[in-house]
């Protein structure tokens, strides 16, 4: 069994991270898979990273309600064997129809690893250590993308994109048995919840009533909305606008180790100053250097064009302002869903699926709709993390003001 705190955190960062391992690996392949798949519309590729989303929103609301019942350990090892058949599906695909439903099936057994895992740290944690505990978990997270996309390169470099769905498949078979000998049961035979519609119905209910629940929930989804847009259109942008061809997986971990290096800044942080205090200040931040990029990008460069063509800013400035904005999100994260959670620690499955399932939901509309106004510039992704940084401070301001009036 798990005898200490390090051990736990990575095993849940493992879990947690398979969602980003099967985004990130496959990014360096995209163009691969659009031509053999015989994909005709470039942005239509963004589907086989949205789509993961798409299915795993549906899955957090099954999950949680399931590991209340059943206990923690059992719901992901359901989860992942759903997972391990949408990787074998996606791998053997012969056609981008039944490619996008694998992701759809790889989507919705993920969601286990991303909703039960929250659940077991609440389990054990709660408040700033919780957030501390989060904070160390998503610096190890972040690493995944960090490195993914290299693995995925890597890959590629011997074998064909197929490939790098059997690695993730052994990836996941490997934390399902490492669960299974080294982690025990975190929810006790007498805390859980017999398994009825009646009582997930009063999770739900009890969860969307909480004033502060809801709000940290949809500024969650705004903001990883945001995000979800970057991953769609990263491959466009780097390594087809930017012509990084191989060099794309370098450039797109430089970038996710930014959120690495925050969420470790956030571990301490949190233990010194309040959550709800460091999110404003890294909103407030993000929402800044945003409507100055987009400034830059909208006035100067533009009007600084005689023949009309649209000058894009440089690669380095264009690294700089993400690194930027992707330290601000490392400190976002944990926090929001500490925040979320924290009122909740008593239904905590039922909980972090309802919270999981709307950040989700929220976070595919708004990504999807950032990712299909791509047009060859960097202007729509800009924007979106401009507008959504702006929305989000805003909710998340009230929700501090209201937390001071209690």
């Amino acid at each position: 069994m798990v005898q200490g705190n390090k051990e736990f955190i990575s095993l849940m960062a493992l879990l947690m991270s398979l969602v980003a391992l099967t985004i990130d690996a496959m990014l360096p392949a995209l163009s691969q898979i659009g031509d053999d798949l015989n994909v005709a519309n470039p942005n239509d590729i963004q589907l086989i990273v949205s789509t993961v989303f798409f299915g795993m929103a549906f899955g957090l609301m099954l999950y949680g309600p399931i590991s209340d019942s059943y206990g923690r350990k059992r719901a992901i090892y359901l989860g992942i064997v759903i997972f391990l058949i949408g990787s074998l599906i996606s791998s053997l695909s012969e056609s981008f129809t039944l490619m996008l439903v694998g992701r759809v099936i790889q989507g919705f057994g993920a969601a286990a690893c991303r909703v039960v895992t929250l659940a077991m740290i609440r389990d054990n944690f709660s408040g700033r250590e919780m957030g501390r505990v989060m904070s160390l978990i998503m610096m190890i997270f972040i690493m995944v993308p960090a490195l993914a996309p290299s693995l995925g390169q890597l890959v590629l470099l011997v074998a064909e994109w197929r490939v790098i769905f059997w690695l993730i498949f052994f990836l996941a078979l490997a934390g399902l048995l490492w669960l299974y000998f080294r982690q025990e049961e975190t929810l006790d035979e007498n805390l859980r919840i017999p398994f009825s519609f009646k009582n997930i119905i009063s999770g739900v209910r009890e969860t969307l009533k909480n004033p502060f629940t809801v709000g940290y929930t949809v500024a969650s989804g705004l903001m990883f909305g945001a995000f979800v847009g970057y991953l769609s259109t990263a491959q466009q942008i780097l390594q087809v606008q930017y012509q990084l061809g191989d060099l794309f997986s370098l450039y797109f971990g430089c970038l996710a180790l930014a959120i690495g290096c925050s969420s470790f800044t956030n571990s301490h942080l949190v233990m010194r100053y309040p959550m709800g205090v460091l999110c404003l200040v890294s909103l407030s931040v993000l929402s800044v250097i945003s409507l100055a990029f987009y400034c830059y990008i909208e006035f100067y460069l533009m009007s600084s064009n005689d023949v009309g063509v649209i000058v894009q800013p440089s690669l380095i400035a264009l690294m700089i302002y993400l690194a930027a904005v992707f330290f601000c999100f490392g400190i976002l994260f944990g926090n929001f869903n500490t925040l979320a959670i924290h009122p909740l620690g008593h239904i905590a499955g039922v909980a972090t699926s309802v919270i999981s399932s709307v950040q989700t939901l929220i976070s595919v509309a708004i990504g999807g709709v950032i990712g299909q106004y791509y047009d060859g510039t960097v202007q729509p992704l800009v924007f979106g993390f401009l507008s959504c940084g702006v929305m989000t401070l805003s909710i998340t301001a009230y929700l501090h003001v209201k937390s001071s009036e209690v």
